[in-house]
This record gives C-alpha cells, structure tokens and sequence, in this order.
C-alpha cells in the first residue's frame, strides 16, 4: 500500500463534531492527514486563524498522524508545498456534491495527480454545518453535542465579552 499524505481543508469557523468525525475516519486511512485551516481574508471569522488552529490542536491531540496548518492562496500550491497527493472532503448533501465536484475537477486539472476523496460524514452529524452552529449559539441555544465542549466553552467566552463589551 502507498503512504498518501492527505489535506483536509476548511474555515473550521468553529469545528464541529462531523468534522472531527471526519478527522478521525481520515487519520486512519491516510498515513498523515493535515488539517489546513483557510485563511480567508473575504470572510469575517467568528475565531481568528489562531484560535481555530489552537481548538483543532487540541481537539485533534490524540490523533498522532495528524498535523494542522493554516494557508491562504490556491489549495493546490498548499498541497504542493506540504507533499499531499489527495484531498478529502466532507459531503453532506446533493448540493455540497455539486460545489464539491467543481472544486475537485478545477483541482485536477490544475494539479492532475493530487485526487479528491470524498467521505460522509457520520449520520449524527449530516446536518451539521459551522454556519448552523453559530446561527444557533447566537440565538441563545445549546449547541451540546454538534461541537467538541472546548468550542462550546470558546463559543460561550467569546459571546460573553462580545456582550460586555461597551458599544461603539
């Protein structure tokens, strides 16, 4: 069998548990797997770059082949730069398929042997989206169980000195 290094990218703006789900079934198939946290310049992120790559260390600790980083710019450099030769990515539904499989083909033709593998995640998390889990936080309820309890706690900090915060 061949080694692959393998990249798992992403916001992770926060990571929920169907991304650690995903971390988890990865690190056994792949020999090592990074997890690469995009920074994104366009978005307003609810935890900064190193915040999210501090959450994800700590939340991915007990994985030994697991390595997380950060990277701007095109996938495919930051694959090249790392030596990875396969993409996973998570799908939950029809439509990430289909914003997944233009992301995969542009990736190809860009980088023509780095290949995309595409893993579902665990039914308890099909539904469960960073964007939903934010929305939910904010509006007041428990997000128990769709994140690991550090992010939970980050989430509840950072809500909680946003709202002591004096208005601007």
């Amino acid at each position: 069998m061949r080694l692959v290094t393998a990249l798992y990218p992403g916001s992770f703006d926060p990571v929920t548990n169907g991304h650690l789900d995903l971390i988890e079934r990865g690190s056994r198939l792949f020999e090592t797997l990074i997890v690469a946290v995009l920074r994104n310049s366009e978005k307003e992120p609810f935890f900064s770059v190193d915040e999210r790559l501090d959450i994800l260390r700590q939340t991915t600790a007990h994985l030994p082949n697991v390595r997380v980083s950060a990277f701007d710019g095109l996938l495919v450099d930051f694959a090249e730069q790392s030596g990875a030769q396969a993409v996973l990515r998570g799908i939950r539904a029809i439509s990430d398929y289909e914003y997944e499989f233009q992301m995969a083909l542009m990736n190809r033709r860009l980088a023509p042997r780095l290949e995309t593998v595409f893993m579902m995640p665990a039914e308890a998390y099909s539904y469960v989206s960073s964007r939903l889990v934010k929305e939910v936080f904010r509006l007041g309820r428990s997000v128990e169980g769709l994140v690991p309890p550090l992010v939970e706690e980050r989430l509840r900090a950072k809500l909680g000195a946003a709202r002591r915060a004096p208005a601007k």
